[in-house]
């Protein structure tokens, strides 16, 4: 893919956050990373989830949301005044860092480079959109493998299933929100018949499962 530069990043947003005990919660953790994608319904769920995640939660977080190309990002705002971890919205070749909660930028596919930082494309869209869920998590699959969690929420369309199985496939664990919780439950049904999703889960669990972070189990 083209991979498009956007304005460099600033060196004060890059540095690691202080934690304690990092040692200790690095041994435990389930996962070194969690992608999250969600379409028509999915910000109201979002909504619901990430207060949940708690201070302590030290992978790092990388979020798609389909949103209208022409439309100025709504969503670091409205999900950093909800999240204890820091949220923004990458440039092309920031570091990804544990503790951080990253939005791909309207218009733009948000990958997850081989070297572990963020890569942002202009290529055409996938499924339809840009940014596509299926760029995100087949690209974080091929880098995180065994360590990654694949969450898949409320949408119109199939945009995330191919990118849950390649989660699966590799490895990694995949969430998909229940059908009957969802406002368009299409895409988390899109995931399940495909055999993406290794569970179904309404959005009190899935924020009770992060907020018992670092143990993440898939009971």
């Amino acid at each position: 893919m083209h991979h498009a530069q956007r304005k460099p990043p600033s060196s004060p947003d890059l540095r690691p956050r202080r934690r304690t005990r990092g040692a200790s919660r690095r041994a435990q953790r389930a996962f070194d990373c969690v992608v999250i994608g969600a379409s028509a319904g999915g910000v109201e769920v979002l909504s619901q989830v990430l207060p949940a995640v708690p201070a302590a939660f030290d992978a790092a977080l990388l979020i798609v949301v389909h949103l209208p190309p022409a439309s100025p990002s709504f969503l670091v705002q409205a999900l950093r005044s909800r999240c204890a971890l820091p949220v923004s919205e990458p440039d092309a070749g920031e570091p990804i860092l544990g503790g951080r909660v990253y939005v791909a930028p309207p218009d733009y596919h948000m990958l997850v480079d081989a070297d572990g930082s963020i890569a942002l494309s202009i290529e055409a869209p996938v499924r339809f959109s840009r940014p596509s869920i299926d760029v995100l998590m087949e690209s974080a699959a091929a880098v995180y493998g065994t360590r990654l969690l694949g969450v898949l929420l409320s949408g119109a369309n199939d945009d995330g299933a191919r990118g849950l199985g390649a989660i699966r496939a590799a490895g990694g664990t995949t969430w998909a929100q229940a059908p009957a919780t969802a406002v368009a439950p299409q895409m988390p049904e899109a995931a399940i018949a495909a055999g993406a999703a290794q569970e179904a889960l309404s959005p009190a669990t899935l924020a009770a499962r992060l907020m018992a972070w670092p143990k993440l189990t898939t009971e």
